[in-house]
């Protein structure tokens, strides 16, 4: 359309067919053409749009993306598409597949809550176990303070005293407090809503806050605290756990043993006590008869094969460069 306007003012500026044609770079018969549908009054033709060759199989796949919360993929709806009478190429079928799956995706995709922090207004708490030991953990979201303690079961009681202590260690209570769906805390389910126990409920008045939870099956909406969980599980309470558990009777080493150093836990790392001794003492490795000799290659090295039946007599060979000898080969000769 704005070549056609460019056509027109040339046009209307010259006067003449083969002026306007120079002026915009085309031929003169092009300008003639132009001219005269616009003086009669017709824009360009408009093309009907044609559908694609997948428009028939469309409803398919969208309930299969569907069914599948767009986790299938475009090879294996192509067999159910050719017998629904699919003709076009596999090319075409993946961009539909591509479609379908970002339509289902903006409709149902995940939502973070809270999208964005504000000071002193969500505070993220959660639950996490290691060998029998619970570990509660909270962060206040957005200037990222942390609380850890450890219990040892997971009950309303005991949640909403780490709850208190940990309002107690903030010096103020927040807003909002943001939890998963846990079951000490949850009442029930009325239109994928949490409601809160009537303890819970009496808990926030008190301290007045509002109780939050997460969407079902989604603790990526909460990876802020997460985080902080996997910590308190492998930093803190797994070293404690190492140092308190019983004294290992090690064998007495046999004769020929090395020291093997033994690698840190993350706990040993920031500097927590060693439980384990430093050295485990293991048996002298003794090489399987029939092996080749360390300073010799295997027996499909072809240079040393070659030098091997070129000498008659015993002598080290220093043409292999895998062997481990670094000064000169000494050749015996026979008497």
């Amino acid at each position: 359309m704005r070549e056609e306007l460019d056509i027109i003012t040339a046009y209307q500026k010259v006067g003449t067919y083969r002026g306007a044609a120079d002026i915009c770079g085309t031929t003169h018969k092009t300008v003639k053409r132009v001219v005269e549908r616009h003086t009669a009054g017709q824009g360009r033709p408009v093309r009907a749009p044609r559908p694609a060759n997948y428009e028939a199989v469309r409803a398919l796949v969208a309930g299969d993306v569907k069914d599948t919360r767009g986790r299938i993929s475009a090879k294996r709806l192509l067999p159910r598409a050719r017998a629904a009478g699919f003709t076009g190429s596999a090319r075409n079928f993946r961009r539909l597949v591509a479609q379908e799956k970002t339509r289902y995706r903006s409709e149902h995709g995940r939502r973070h809550r809270p999208a964005s922090w504000s000071p002193g207004e969500h505070l993220v708490i959660d639950w996490g176990v290691i060998a029998g030991v619970h570990v509660f953990a909270a962060v206040l979201a957005w200037s990222r303070f942390r609380f850890v303690r450890l219990a040892a079961d997971e009950k309303a009681a005991t949640t909403m005293a780490m709850l208190a202590e940990c309002f107690e260690v903030l010096g103020g209570t927040p807003r909002v407090v943001l939890a998963d769906r846990m079951g000490c805390l949850k009442g029930g389910v009325v239109a994928n809503r949490v409601v809160p126990t009537a303890e819970y409920v009496r808990f926030a008045t008190h301290y007045r806050f509002r109780p939050d939870f997460c969407e079902a099956a989604d603790p990526e909406s909460k990876g802020i605290v997460e985080n902080l969980v996997r910590y308190g599980k492998d930093d803190l309470a797994l070293p404690l756990l190492l140092e308190h558990a019983a004294p290992v009777a090690w064998p007495p080493a046999p004769r020929g043993s090395w020291p093997t150093s033994v690698p840190r836990t993350s706990g040993q790392r920031h500097g927590a006590r060693r439980s384990t001794p430093r050295s485990i003492p293991r048996p002298a490795r003794s090489r399987p008869t029939g092996w080749p000799p360390r300073s010799t290659c295997s027996p499909s090295c072809p240079r040393c094969a070659r030098s091997s039946a070129r000498r008659r007599s015993p002598a080290r060979s220093t043409s292999c460069p895998r062997s481990a000898s670094a000064r000169p080969g000494t050749r015996f000769r026979p008497r």
